[in-house]
């Protein structure tokens, strides 16, 4: 079976009465079925990419000059200019990361595209270059703040470029010790502007979306962020970065949320702690900037979403480029005007590598409960199982820790986001759970962490390792992708195909379930939600 098979490229299958024509995924060494584009000048030069069927794609586009050498831990800066016409055909650089975590599901969609430094680049999908006035889409990629790209097969933009008129963006960023070391309180004058490098990278890209994207037929007036995971913990952030603020105007938020930053003290802590990997004193960031790459990411040891033991690798509250926690106390008033839409998936942690998914008895689930609490005392744990029995008649052991561990930790920052959200009271918050569960695996990842995402983008038959191949698939797939789409366009996720979906508020509630039938509930699991509020209020009291 070769690669594009493995995938499902080139799948043809019926929804409603319109037959659904899955794009394949322009690579660089496929291009028999495509044509060259039309030439699109940017503000550093002119490009062209290729053409497939009605959609337009750009690839590897640089929007910043590339960060080795003495570039590496600073401020981004603008792509160098070239003459003539650049080919945009192949993706470009990932940002240097360690070994993939992912579980083998989510990672055969992962086109594995070499990685460098020279890595600030992005890729476009358009119904049409040179035209138009539609909605623009960034994607930010997940993977923590550590790993991952833009170029994965399940956020491939041509099928929501096509199907729903709009414009997709996905960004490459530097990652990792490259992106989130904070340095600036340990070398000097010269790296005072080395901190939330990662995050300056993509204030850039969103700085060329607004300089170029009406040139590949988007609305620098209509932006909708959008990620997963350790993207939507960047969208988060982008919220109270005051470099960021009127480069996009609505924000989404899925299966993550940034209530608190780094704060510099500890940044700096663990900035010394991994110089010390390196064998280097905390004075030598010079040195530090020279060495090989690749040794900066063995130096990293453990690799994951946190950098490796003892490594903070986030967004630092550094006092400028972000001068404050981004959803603590309250949501930021700097993006006071941005309506959000937030949510999560039921069972998130069936995408954490060595998560119990099989059948577990009492003891165990106690045993599992109580770990996944940090601790507390086994009335707590006995009272929390029993609520969530309660409101869920007939719940296996199993369903019930999955759910529980995923409320207590995904969904719960979710929703501290979201009510402070709609506590500002200056533009609408919505709020889903997406409940649909894949049949991969036997069935045993339910509803796993980044399973929504090839809904999301019109993808499921490039992601049947993730969905498996069912026609029940395809009625959500036009369900979601068409409400993200319409709150891009309009800042508001109805559509025909939904029920009526009213704002989220502390009072009320509202949550859309996305499942084969979608319903409005009203603080769905309600008493689940105070319980385990309780229980993690106790922890830390």
């Amino acid at each position: 079976m070769n690669r594009r098979s493995f995938l499902g490229y080139g799948t043809i299958a019926t929804a409603g009465l319109f037959a659904r024509a899955t794009f394949q995924s322009a690579l660089a060494q496929d291009l028999g079925c495509s044509s060259p584009s039309a030439i699109v000048r940017t503000t550093a030069g002119r490009v062209r990419g290729i053409t497939r069927e009605r959609v337009s794609a750009f690839f590897g586009i640089p929007y910043g000059a590339s960060t080795v050498g003495d570039r590496r831990f600073m401020p981004p800066a603008k792509p160098e200019p070239w003459t003539g016409v650049r080919e945009a055909t192949s993706f470009g650089h990932r940002s240097p990361q360690g070994p993939s975590t992912l579980i083998p599901e989510v990672a055969a969609t992962d086109r594995q595209e070499p990685a460098g430094e020279d890595c600030l680049c992005l890729n476009v999908w358009t119904p049409r270059a040179g035209g138009g006035n539609r909605p623009v889409m960034v994607w930010l990629h997940g993977g923590g703040y550590s790993a991952g790209s833009g170029a994965f097969i399940i956020y491939d933009g041509a099928n929501l470029a096509c199907r729903h008129d709009v414009v997709v963006v996905t960004v490459n960023h530097r990652l990792n010790v490259f992106g989130y070391l904070y340095l600036a309180e340990l070398g000097g004058e010269k790296y005072a502007e080395s901190s939330n490098v990662g995050m300056l990278d993509i204030v850039a890209a969103l700085e060329w979306v607004r300089d170029n994207i009406s040139g590949f037929g988007g609305d620098p007036n209509n932006v909708t962020i959008f990620g997963q995971s350790g993207g939507g913990g960047k969208v988060s952030t982008l919220m109270a970065m005051p470099s960021a603020k009127g480069l996009f105007h609505r924000a989404i938020c899925e299966s993550a949320s940034a209530i608190k930053g780094v704060p510099k003290e500890e940044a700096t802590k663990s900035a010394e702690r991994y110089m010390v990997r390196l064998g280097l004193k905390p004075n030598q960031v010079d040195e530090m900037q020279k060495l090989p790459a690749d040794q900066l990411v063995e130096a990293m040891s453990g690799g994951g979403a946190a950098g490796g033991p003892g490594l903070r690798l986030a967004p630092v509250v550094d006092g400028h480029s972000l001068p404050r926690n981004p959803f603590d106390p309250n949501a930021p008033e700097i993006s006071a005007n941005v309506p959000l839409l937030i949510g999560s998936v039921e069972t998130e942690v069936t995408f954490m590598r060595n998560t119990p998914v099989d059948p577990m008895d009492d003891a165990a689930l106690h045993a599992h409960v109580k770990q996944a609490l940090r601790g507390a005392d086994d009335a707590t744990v006995g009272h929390l199982i029993e609520v969530y029995r309660t409101g869920r008649p007939g719940i296996a052991n199993t369903d019930l820790y999955l759910i529980l561990a995923s409320d207590a930790t995904f969904r719960a920052g979710v929703m501290t986001e979201a009510e402070r959200k709609a506590d500002q009271a200056a533009a609408p918050c919505y709020m889903y759970y997406f409940t649909w569960r894949s049949p991969v695996r036997d069935g045993k990842l339910r509803t796993f962490h980044t399973l929504e995402i090839p809904f999301v983008f019109d993808n499921v038959d490039l992601a049947t390792a993730m969905t498996g191949s069912g026609q029940d698939r395809y009625a959500l797939e036009d369900k979601i992708s068409g409400a993200w789409v319409a709150f891009a366009r309009t800042g508001s996720p109805n559509h025909k195909l939904l029920p009526n979906w009213p704002a989220f508020s502390t009072k009320q509630r509202a949550t859309m379930i996305l499942n084969s039938e979608c319903e409005v509930a009203d603080d769905p699991h309600g008493d689940e939600r105070r319980a385990l509020l309780a229980a993690q209020h106790n922890e830390q009291s």
